[in-house]
């Protein structure tokens, strides 16, 4: 089985940038299943309707959030009717709609992709170690192949997760800090990992973010509306190879630019 997991989707320059490159994508890794996080598509914050269904229509499989998700009201609708659609299961809003945990079909068989929120510097309901196992024994009971989007901050909560979870699942990726770390491994119990699969946006920019508004925030301290920046914009993310048992044999970085 072949498995794309593309970074987060930034802005709408991210989203073309995607839906222009992931043909080649498909083309090259005759994905069985993709994931994409695209919690930050909408203007730098959540995630449109509109943008979640071009996505599914362009082959997108399960998409993933984060701290960002709740933050366009149209979207929780998505939330609740499409359970392509995640958000961290340990998001601090109780009622939050939708799921945490997607079992799809695809040309393997059944996947399960998990999603979940970090608790360091970042507002969790729930530790993400305290709820993961159960999330993992929910996927187990459908499929071996359990891939984990770990959306968190700290470098530090997200190693410790891929080495709690290793030899448990198929995959444990990180996202949210929009910088590709070069730690891709297939950890020793057989489970792939990435620190942080990166952007899909614009990396001319802090983090997405024009460079002005953010150096102007840290220099003055006066806050500032986030727009997304423009230039080199890249597509980023990894492609995971496992055998039937969902063992993880192989996790290749993804980082193409896009003109």
């Amino acid at each position: 089985m072949t498995t794309l997991m593309i970074g987060d989707v930034v802005g709408g320059v991210g989203l073309r940038a995607l839906l222009a490159y992931l043909p080649t994508l498909i083309a090259e890794y005759d994905p069985d299943l993709i994931v994409v996080n695209a919690e930050n598509a909408a203007d730098g914050t959540g995630t449109s309707p509109r943008q979640a269904s071009e996505l599914f229509a362009a082959g997108v499989d399960v998409l993933t959030g984060g701290n960002h998700t709740l933050r366009r009201t149209a979207y929780h609708e998505t939330l609740r009717s499409d359970p392509r659609a995640l958000r961290p299961a340990n998001l601090p809003q109780a009622s939050a709609p939708g799921s945490g945990l997607a079992l799809v079909p695809s040309r393997a068989g059944i996947a399960a992709v998990i999603n979940i929120q970090g608790a360091v510097f970042m507002e969790a309901s729930a530790n993400p170690f305290a709820i993961v196992d159960d999330l993992v024994a929910d996927a187990a009971r459908a499929t071996p192949r359990i891939f984990v989007d770990f959306h968190a901050e700290a470098t530090s909560e997200k190693v410790a997760m891929g080495q709690y979870l290793n030899g448990r699942v198929t995959a444990i990726v990180g996202t949210h800090t929009h910088v590709q770390t070069a730690d891709e491994r297939v950890l020793s119990q057989g489970s792939a990992y990435i620190t942080d699969l990166g952007m899909s946006g614009p990396h001319d920019s802090v983090i997405g973010v024009k460079t002005a508004i953010i150096v102007n925030r840290f220099l003055t301290g006066a806050p500032g509306r986030f727009e997304p920046a423009e230039g080199d914009v890249r597509v980023q993310g990894i492609a995971i190879t496992c055998t039937p048992d969902g063992r993880a044999t192989g996790i290749t970085r993804i980082d193409h630019p896009y003109a």
